[in-house]
């Protein structure tokens, strides 16, 4: 079963592959031959493309083209990369004030997803790596961004992800995250002491866009051996200091 999911979603692709030299369109009967696969199998395919909106059929002619979902998910990946290009050099300036590794991520669905880094050229550095995600409620980056989102979403976040105990110190409960959030939002940016992983201390900053609406997160992380909580309250302003002049790059 598993297997002839993923030769359905490997034919899927090759659709898109095939309509994307194709801009006029093309008919079921083509679109099989090129796929060499029964016409029946590429219309169910073709089918389930039309119904998510990735391709659309002109009832003239019969002919698929790509549609307009590719459009919405290229200018998402187009605004990331946008977003990275603009905050390098305010990642590079956080990285030179603490001495320390800094992150560019973006929210999704309850979760930090790193989008940049910056290394520290300290010896003893943190793991971390683009691309990976990370649970938002316990991670600077995802406390500073939820603070900036109504509570309809982080309720969401608490149904649907839960708040599961990484640490020691990692917030488990509903009133510990909001009371976290709430401090947040006064302050302008979010702290994880230990709270995702042991040895790991971080102070991180949201960044908002010209709908005044989150878009992103900038961190500023480091070992606890060289980052005390002292340190870290002291960290805090100068990444809120950098998240809003990116963000009034970005038309905040």
């Amino acid at each position: 079963m598993a297997s002839q999911s993923i030769q359905s979603v490997q034919r899927a692709l090759s659709i898109l592959e095939i309509l994307r030299n194709h801009p006029d369109g093309l008919g079921v009967t083509e679109i099989s031959n090129r796929l060499d696969v029964a016409k029946s199998t590429a219309f169910r395919l073709l089918f389930s493309l039309l119904e998510e909106g990735y391709v659309q059929k002109d009832d003239q002619t019969d002919h698929y083209r790509l549609g307009l979902k590719l459009l919405q998910l290229g200018n998402e990946v187009a605004k990331s990369m946008d977003l990275r290009r603009l905050a390098t050099p305010y990642l590079k300036r956080l990285v030179d004030l603490t001495g320390e590794t800094t992150h560019l991520a973006v929210y999704e669905k309850g979760e930090v997803v790193y989008i940049d880094k910056l290394e520290s050229s300290a010896t003893i550095r943190m793991y971390s790596q683009v691309g990976l995600r990370a649970p938002a409620h316990c991670t600077g980056l995802g406390k500073a961004m939820l603070s900036g989102l109504p509570d309809e979403e982080i309720d969401r976040v608490i149904e649907t992800k839960g708040l599961q105990k990484f640490t020691e110190t990692t917030l488990i409960t509903r009133g510990q995250l909001m009371e976290a959030l709430k401090e947040a939002h006064r302050n302008g940016y979010a702290f994880d002491d230990e709270e995702h992983e042991r040895g790991v201390r971080c102070a991180a900053a949201p960044i908002f866009n010209f709908e005044n609406k989150v878009i992103a997160g900038i961190s500023v992380a480091g070992p606890t051996t060289r980052i005390s909580q002292e340190r870290m309250r002291q960290i805090g302003p100068q990444v809120s200091q950098i998240a809003k002049e990116i963000s009034r790059e970005m038309g905040f």
